[in-house]
């Protein structure tokens, strides 16, 4: 998504350093890798192992995916452990192949996943999930049939955050009385994060760390992205560097302390980021982008979590 930028003030800053210029022992303690993660293990062991493969305090995953799924399983380490929060809520895409109990022609399945499972859907967490089992309401952005062999379907489902993909798989059968199941599951995206975004196995990141012990850093440098990347969907506005300190201090983010901002809805996530494209702190936006362009002073965020360290 392209916002529009509101300039403030033009400034420049002679505070910290682009995220890219960071070191690779900075990176250790602070980033962001894109695990593949492998079928058998659960994404709380996924995390753990990485953890301790990095020899990092915490490492915390973006969302459960059950131990016979794989795919993007985006991990912060370190100090950047808080920010999977953030793609907790994050739209996510899976590839699913559903196995129908009935062949069934395929332009039905497609008008059946168009017409019936795309937008607002009500669903009931399967009976062996982590969440309360009532009903809910989830929105599918996407449903796309992507191949038809026999009773075997593949397709691309892009959904709001906290969706199930195995009840879509028994719902679509169940309602039109052929029956059906989810056979094969692979998450593509979460949030920002997809399979061509730097995604690694655990092998590769083992294998990166021998190098990196040996004096190559150039395979593990690769692998830990800045946390800065999972921003890409949450809007952003910049900070003059006078500003920085009393932010890392807790405090709100008042109009004057802007340089620029993109655009973005009251009650909207805000990333409060320095010039040179660091995070300083993330909260709420108590106004719109419009209305804290149009005006001098007030409080455009209201900061919930602070991770640039205390100035």
């Amino acid at each position: 998504m392209t916002r529009q930028i509101f300039i403030k003030k033009e400034a420049e800053s002679e505070f910290g350093k682009p995220p890219e210029e960071r070191t690779t022992e900075e990176l250790l303690k602070y980033a962001v890798v894109n695990i593949d993660k492998p079928k058998g293990p659960t994404s709380h062991q996924v995390s753990d192992y990485v953890k301790k493969l990095l020899n990092v305090n915490k490492a915390g995953h973006s969302g459960t995916l059950d131990p016979q799924v794989t795919g993007v399983q985006p991990i912060g380490i370190g100090r950047a452990t808080r920010i999977t929060q953030f793609l907790l809520t994050a739209p996510k895409e899976y590839v699913c192949i559903m196995h129908l109990h009935k062949e069934v022609e395929k332009s039905v399945i497609q008008k059946i996943a168009k017409e019936e499972f795309t937008g607002k859907i009500r669903q009931k967490p399967p009976i062996k999930s982590a969440v309360k089992r009532v009903e809910r309401t989830r929105e599918i952005y996407e449903f796309e049939i992507l191949e038809v062999d026999g009773r075997d379907v593949l397709c691309r489902i892009k959904c709001e955050a906290g969706t199930y993909i195995r009840k879509i798989c028994s719902d679509f059968g169940k309602k039109h009385g052929f029956g059906g199941h989810m056979a094969e599951l692979r998450r593509t995206q979460a949030g920002p994060f997809t399979e061509q975004d730097k995604l690694v196995t655990l092998n590769d990141l083992q294998d990166a760390l021998v190098y990196y012990k040996e004096g190559n850093e150039t395979y593990l440098r690769y692998m830990l992205q800045p946390i800065e990347n999972v921003l890409g969907y949450i809007p952003k506005c910049w900070i003059f560097d006078t500003t920085i300190e009393s932010l890392t201090h807790g405090r709100d983010l008042g109009i004057p302390g802007i340089a620029k901002l993109e655009n973005c809805k009251k009650g909207e996530t805000v990333a409060v980021m320095t010039l040179k494209g660091e995070l300083v702190a993330i909260g709420e936006a108590a106004m719109s982008g419009v209305q804290a362009n149009s005006q001098e002073k007030g409080i455009f965020v209201h900061v919930k979590k602070v991770f640039m360290e205390a100035q």
